[in-house]
């Protein structure tokens, strides 16, 4: 058992302040083991979203040492010795309480795409080609822990979410447009409703993905291609005047 030095947000949206603990920690806890200690035995009131413990429900994200992270896949170990952990709240939403974030904007943008829409007058059983299976599935891996969309620039810095739907749902929409069996067509969305034209491709986003997903090289890029074959390609865009696929009733 080692002591170690933590500093947590305590307070809400309009005040808070970096609170100070001391806490007894084992060899391979993580840093959400240890805030359990400090809450149990500290502060018994403060208030941590977490619920599975297993990095799968991406429930207790939060920011340590300034990065997003889940806190139940940081192992204490990462840090030195002597270095204080300092555990703040997500900083692209608005605090609830002390290390939780309101993170609701992001159901409502959910509602805003459009959904799955296969061919009606399809019948039977579909084929895919195994590669288009493992392209959406990747997708499809997402935790919703948030984070990329708390380190996206757009989001937190711009404070753009008017116009920008943030990394999380630009994979969703390349999963459903990249669908070989949906027929919507949501490339004009893409552009004007859900703002791609706003990421200028950091890579932020996918550098803190705790499912490893390649969301900007596999998920924005190909959306954003999409976006300037259609509208800025002259060529194509002719082409797709002529002979565009209307998607069925």
């Amino acid at each position: 058992m080692a002591l170690r030095n933590f500093k947590l947000f305590r307070g809400n949206q309009n005040e808070g302040t970096m609170e100070h603990y001391s806490v007894e920690v084992d060899k391979g806890m993580v840093v959400l083991d240890a805030i359990h200690h400090i809450q149990a035995e500290q502060a018994g009131d403060m208030a941590l979203r977490w619920n599975c413990k297993a990095g799968k429900c991406g429930s207790c994200s939060v920011e340590i040492n300034g990065k997003p992270k889940l806190s139940c896949m940081t192992r204490m170990n990462e840090y030195g010795p002597e270095e204080t952990i300092s555990v703040r709240p997500l900083q692209s939403f608005p605090v609830m309480k002390d290390l939780v974030s309101d993170v609701s904007w992001n159901y409502e943008q959910n509602k805003n795409i459009t959904p799955f829409k296969p061919d009606p007058l399809k019948k039977g059983n579909y084929i895919m080609m195994q590669e288009d299976i493992d392209r959406v599935q990747e997708f499809r891996k997402c935790l919703e822990c948030y984070l990329c969309q708390n380190v996206c620039h757009v989001l937190r810095d711009q404070r753009q979410k008017d116009k920008f739907i943030g990394p999380r749902f630009m994979i969703r929409l390349a999963s459903l447009e990249m669908h070989p069996l949906d027929t919507a067509d949501r490339i004009p969305d893409v552009k004007d409703t859900h703002g791609s034209g706003m990421c200028n491709i950091t890579r932020c986003c996918t550098d803190v993905c705790p499912e490893h997903i390649q969301i900007t090289d596999n998920g924005i890029i190909p959306l954003k291609e999409r976006v300037v074959d259609r509208y800025y390609d002259p060529l194509l865009r002719l082409f797709y005047k002529l002979f565009r696929r209307k998607s069925p009733n």
